[in-house]
């Protein structure tokens, strides 16, 4: 159980560090990253979306001190990361401008989930 948990500690680390910098990988990589043109500053949907992930990435790097406390928090992050995943990927599918995203942050959002939600099995394994 200690090594699942210290796996589970460093994937929400990692993540949570990632996901505080959506700023900077929108500024490197505009297509993959950034769903308008311009400036990132320039989009007020896009920053209310860089405060959110940034919250969430500070929580998630809380809740590697004890993951197993943080399950609900952790399967948040899993299945909103899918559903994000979803609608973006639809939408990037619907709109040539945005098929950088298949790409960028549709399958990063993917991989977070399926890492996460891999990493929480076994955890949760060992706690029923």
């Amino acid at each position: 159980m200690l090594n699942n948990n210290r796996l589970l500690s460093v994937a929400l680390v990692l993540f949570g560090v990632t996901f505080c910098l959506i700023y900077p990988l929108a500024m490197l990589w505009p297509s993959g990253w950034a769903w308008h043109e311009g400036s990132p500053v320039s989009s007020h949907y896009f920053m209310m979306i860089v405060g959110i992930y940034a919250t969430l990435g500070i929580f998630m790097i809380c809740a590697a001190k004890n993951p197993t406390g943080n399950r609900s928090l952790i399967w948040f992050v899993i299945w909103s990361s899918i559903v994000h995943a979803g609608v973006m990927g639809l939408q990037a599918l619907g709109n040539g401008m945005h098929r950088g995203h298949l790409t960028g942050d549709v399958p990063a959002l993917l991989i977070v989930a399926a890492v996460l939600a891999f990493l929480m099995r076994r955890v949760d394994m060992y706690i029923k």
